[in-house]
């Protein structure tokens, strides 16, 4: 099975992914590239492990995580499918079996809040690791614009952990906040966010609970 460190020693998964951060970061957006995919990696493969499921779905969690964001190559819209398309001969020809390719793209293709569905745990796993994502280190160079939301949010955001409470079946994000923006603020850019990963943690079983400086968002916990 072709392997995450194999995916990232990939010559056009690399331009991809530079191509992506950059015109991003043209955009003003919010950092997108190595240390976002790390993040988005690591969480959807460290929930599928977690919750037991095999090593080749968490393996290509890992992956998925890492290679989600190549279509902002080509635009910010439509970039989950933009980004499917780019990447079955990709990862075909690396040598990726197709059973393996079809479940990447299609995690890809799906995980835009907007219009995609969670159909697989692969799926539902990036969908919660992407949108999770928000700490002060999203912001470029550590300077924030004043009059940007999105960075405003980002670097509040001092901590950022997702806890997978099995026992309980519960996945929990718990974000601490400072005074730099506000709950009301991420949840105007968060919340169809937040709903996608309500609807990712259905689909694993789950409940997601979110909570900002100790404090519940989603009114679940205790449910």
């Amino acid at each position: 099975m072709i392997t995450l460190q194999e995916i990232k020693q990939n010559e056009s998964i690399k331009a991809l992914v530079r191509a992506s951060n950059r015109y991003l970061e043209t955009l003003g957006y919010t950092d997108h590239g190595p240390r976002h995919l790390s993040y988005v990696s690591r969480t959807a493969s460290g929930i599928l492990k977690s919750l037991g499921y095999s090593e080749r779905e968490v393996e290509l969690a890992a992956i998925a995580g890492w290679v989600h964001d190549v279509g902002n190559s080509i635009n910010r819209h439509d970039h989950g499918p933009n980004g499917a398309i780019l990447l079955y001969p990709i990862l075909q020809d690396a040598g990726m079996a197709i059973p393996d390719v079809v479940e990447i793209i299609t995690a890809v293709g799906n995980h835009e809040e907007e219009s995609g569905s969670v159909s697989s745990a692969v799926s539902a796993a990036l969908a919660i690791g992407d949108k999770s994502d928000a700490h002060k280190s999203r912001v470029r160079n550590g300077k924030p614009d004043p009059t940007d939301v999105h960075d405003r949010v980002n670097f509040s955001i001092q901590e950022n952990e997702v806890i997978i409470d099995r026992k309980n079946r519960i996945i929990r994000q718990s974000l601490q906040m400072n005074e730099t923006s506000s709950v009301l603020e991420y949840l105007s850019i968060y919340l169809p966010r937040i709903l996608m990963c309500e609807q990712a943690c259905e689909f694993l079983g789950q409940r997601f609970e979110l909570f900002i400086n100790d404090r519940p968002v989603n009114n679940r916990a205790g449910v």
